[in-house]
């Protein structure tokens, strides 16, 4: 089915042109999305839970999808351990924090105002009119009983509507967009039968992305460049790493989470293949003081290292050897309503060169 629009040629004689009709309901949700993302945030519903108008944006749109989100109000503080700016990675795990999740965010009043901004995007130039499209149709879903009445403002107080929020940290992965499902209400005190409801487990997995690892630059003997066939000492300083713990909190609900990080071992990758490793697995273990290894000692040099690397063959003038150093830190997590437990442990590592010489011995 087409329209026909009447123009004027440059001639000035009326002409009709032939204009494709766009159905409504193939329009309707990419011109939601293009809403969500062109509305001020500030003009949007948020903030307290008897907030009216609200002052504090809270609302986010979706390109992808036209859902209604929210920003997370989940607020983290890191207590202990070394400011550090690692990001864990799952040991031999395909596991990852969540993405996604659902809490409370908007109350009746603020889904109200939020529907309402929408008609207010008619002002924005080549979209007059889309405003009211969409406002009709979170109208018919909030106001007209399909499935809420008058956005359940006869309810102010007495619950929320939970939005989908994403992971600050992974707001570009793909399964960010797993919550998908409009703001839903929620009775004060419920418990809503969604698996990616906020939960105190999902808090401690937010968490885990929140752990401020510190880098894993060892300390080496000798420095810069070892020969083939001598030992090379590896060794962290115990004040490098501690237990460090991430508490996550749901501000307004008395939920939180704690999620511990303890680093437990070292592991060395030589880079190639033509090597020993102290212990053999390339695990040093940590220390009763937290420290790994052993610093070298003037007269060690024929000595076998608690934690080191011999290598068997010179890396080339130009090409070092990639040695890889990876801590292990073991991850348990506890919450204020006594659920606790591990997650999988995680590993972060860092990678230095190794220039390795044709010497087969050295006084040093």
């Amino acid at each position: 089915m087409a329209d026909h629009e009447r123009v004027l040629d440059r001639g000035g004689e009326e002409v009709h042109v032939m204009r494709p009709a766009i159905p409504k309901r193939l329009f309707l949700v990419p011109a939601l999305a293009l809403i969500l993302s062109a509305v001020p945030s500030a003009a949007v519903a948020g903030g307290g839970r008897d907030a009216g108008a609200g002052t504090e944006g809270n609302a986010e749109g979706s390109a992808q999808d036209g859902v209604i989100r929210a920003k997370t109000k989940v607020t983290t503080s890191v207590n202990g351990g070394s400011r550090g700016t690692g990001t864990l990675t799952a040991q031999n795990s395909s596991w990852t924090p969540p993405a996604c999740w659902y809490e409370p965010a908007f109350s009746p009043k603020e889904i109200e105002t939020t529907v309402k901004a929408w008609r207010s995007i008619d002002g924005v130039p080549f979209l007059g009119g889309v405003g009211k499209l969409v406002g009709d149709s979170l109208d018919a879903y909030y106001k007209d009983g399909e499935p809420y009445e008058d956005y359940n403002l006869d309810k102010q107080g007495e619950g929320m509507f939970w939005a989908a929020v994403k992971n600050p940290n992974r707001h570009d992965d793909p399964e960010a967009n797993a919550c998908d499902k409009q703001p839903f209400w929620v009775n004060e005190g419920d418990v809503p039968e969604e698996p990616l409801a906020v939960s105190p487990r999902i808090l401690a997995e937010y968490a885990y992305d929140e752990l401020p690892v510190p880098g894993t630059e060892i300390e080496m003997k000798p420095a810069g460049a070892t020969k083939v066939n001598l030992p090379t000492w590896v060794w962290l300083d115990k004040a490098t790493f501690k237990k460090i713990s991430v508490t996550a909190s749901l501000p307004g609900t008395g939920l939180s989470a704690t999620t511990s990080a303890e680093p437990v071992s070292l592991h060395l990758a030589p880079g190639t293949g033509d090597a020993r490793t102290y212990p053999a697995s390339g695990d040093c273990e940590i220390n009763t003081d937290g420290s790994i290894g052993q610093p070298y000692a003037q007269g060690k040099a024929n000595d076998t290292p608690p934690c080191g690397i011999t290598y068997l063959r010179a890396s080339g003038s130009d090409r070092p050897y990639s040695m890889q150093a990876t801590v292990t830190w073991q991850i348990t997590w506890t919450s204020t309503t006594g659920e606790g437990g591990d997650l999988p442990d995680g590993t972060f590592g860092a990678t230095q060169d190794v220039a390795v010489q044709e010497i087969q011995s050295v006084n040093r």
